[in-house]
């Protein structure tokens, strides 16, 4: 209890220095009549201890009513999520949302949520400090109009320990490299050793083996390869782009500068023992590419090891694209907020969107690593002593096919889809196909897959319409028939 007390004073202060005088333009409620604000939201603490505690004691007027999503799933699994959703927030009114991305723009496309910018030139509300890029991408899937701030966001960039690269002679990492430059750096390290001791040219922490599947899946992301076009609703993994980046992945992994442990690195044990599996933080890997949280790990870990070794980190932005050095489709936004259309409540809500996505908010939250990267530029500058440019340096890109594609497909198709992925693959491992014969066996045979998935999801949905239409019919009988009675009277 005396910790809880404790706790709540420490908020009190941090607020009282960093909040006060500031101007209802920056999030202040002036709202003199108590009013009740719903936000929808997945979990209710975790909303309190990241926005709700912090909002409640500046804006005493206002009262926060979590609705949680997770009551969707109180009657078993969801066959039609969006469907679910949206009966969802039509039978729980929620004034504030929190969004998705392929959720945002759906909603704003069809005019369920309001619009901002007139909100912002109301009251003055500064933006500029926002990562302008997410401001773009907003503005982008709203239609052209703001419909929603994100006070957070993820991306992943390239990690190295300059001192190793110091120690064998070997230029450091640059923005901008693409995953051709990080596997011809990794090979420059020697791969003489044994496991115990050696270093490594490149590797993941925490993700056990690097299969040549997930390893060719990170290279063709940043090329914003599809496994399916969302225009022509075919199958497109027998292309020269990803033969490219198979045939990449398969010479970095045999190479033997990738580390790739026969299986998950930590089997158990103490904390110590899962930091000394994890050769990046312990100074024998030379790149690696994580997120922010990541951070956190290079911080914590000085304490937690007894006989750590520090060294020098570098951050630079990456992988890229080569056709497209500037951008990154290596960014992700969850925590959307917005406001519901015709929301009887929208000042309140505008309130907490403000509070959340403002200055003040975001100093107080630049102390820690614990909810992604800030969208308000400045705040955060370092953490742990290493500075965070590299994160805001690259374009994000957010593809609108990547949407619509998800909606499209059915879930049958990926179930297939992965089955003989993981097949021919294995096959190409064991060296029993060549990729050429894979990626064309994989393109056929789920092609075949979505055909005949997409078939029948129409003849579902025509299914569904003809029952409607028959109720529709029986109905209009019915009616026929009571006015036929009525008039005979």
């Amino acid at each position: 209890m005396r910790n809880k007390w404790i706790q709540k004073l420490v908020i009190l202060v941090m607020v009282g220095v960093l909040l006060a005088g500031c101007s209802s333009g920056s999030g202040k409620n002036e709202a003199k009549t108590p009013t009740t604000v719903k936000v929808m939201y997945y979990n209710e603490d975790s909303f309190n201890q990241t926005y709700g505690d912090l909002f409640s004691i500046q804006n005493e007027n206002i009262e926060v009513e979590l609705v949680n999503t997770q009551k969707m799933y109180n009657d078993g699994p969801i066959e039609d999520y969006e469907k679910a959703l949206q009966d969802f927030i039509d039978q729980e009114q929620p004034d504030v949302l929190m969004l998705d991305m392929n959720t945002y723009s759906k909603m704003a496309s069809e005019g369920k949520l309001t619009e901002l910018d007139s909100l912002i030139e109301r009251d003055k509300y500064n933006i500029d400090t926002i990562y302008p890029a997410l401001i773009d991408i907003l503005k982008d899937k709203g239609g052209g109009k703001l419909h929603g701030l994100v006070p957070t966001f993820y991306r992943n960039v390239i990690f190295y320990n300059a001192d190793l690269f110091a120690q064998y002679g070997i230029e450091p990492p640059h923005d901008g490299m693409t995953w051709q430059d990080i596997i011809d750096t990794a090979r420059r390290f020697p791969t003489d050793g044994d496991e115990d001791t050696r270093v490594y040219g490149y590797g993941r922490d925490g993700y056990g083996s690097m299969t040549l599947e997930n390893m060719a899946s990170s290279i063709a992301s940043p090329l914003g390869l599809k496994v399916v076009n969302p225009e022509t609703m075919k199958v497109t993994v027998n292309t020269d782009a990803w033969k490219q980046s198979f045939k990449l992945a398969q010479d970095a992994l045999a190479s033997d500068a990738i580390y790739n442990p026969k299986e998950d690195s930590f089997g158990g044990g103490t904390m110590e023992d899962y930091y000394k599996s994890q050769l990046f933080l312990t100074g024998r890997m030379a790149m690696t590419i994580n997120s922010a949280y990541y951070l956190r790990e290079l911080k914590e870990i000085k304490n937690r090891l007894p006989d750590y070794k520090p060294f020098q980190v570098g951050i630079v932005a990456g992988p890229v694209d080569p056709a497209n050095p500037e951008i990154s489709r290596d960014v992700y936004l969850s925590n959307i907020f917005a406001i519901r259309a015709n929301s009887p409540n929208a000042d309140a809500a505008w309130e907490l969107i403000k509070f959340i996505n403002g200055e003040q908010y975001a100093k107080i939250k630049s102390r820690s690593m614990n909810d992604g990267l800030l969208s308000r530029m400045g705040m955060m500058k370092e953490y742990g002593g290493m500075n965070l440019e590299a994160f805001y340096k690259l374009k994000p890109l957010i593809d609108d096919s990547s949407i619509s594609v998800e909606s499209k497909i059915p879930d049958e198709f990926y179930n297939h889809y992965y089955s003989v992925y993981s097949r021919e693959i294995g096959l190409v491992e064991s060296k029993e196909k060549s990729i050429d014969e894979a990626l064309k066996t994989i393109e056929e045979e789920s092609q075949a897959a979505l055909d005949q998935a997409l078939k029948d999801q129409a003849a579902k949905g025509a299914s569904k319409d003809g029952a409607a239409s028959s109720t529709d019919s029986n109905d209009s009988a019915d009616a026929a028939i009571s006015v036929e009675s009525s008039d005979s009277h």
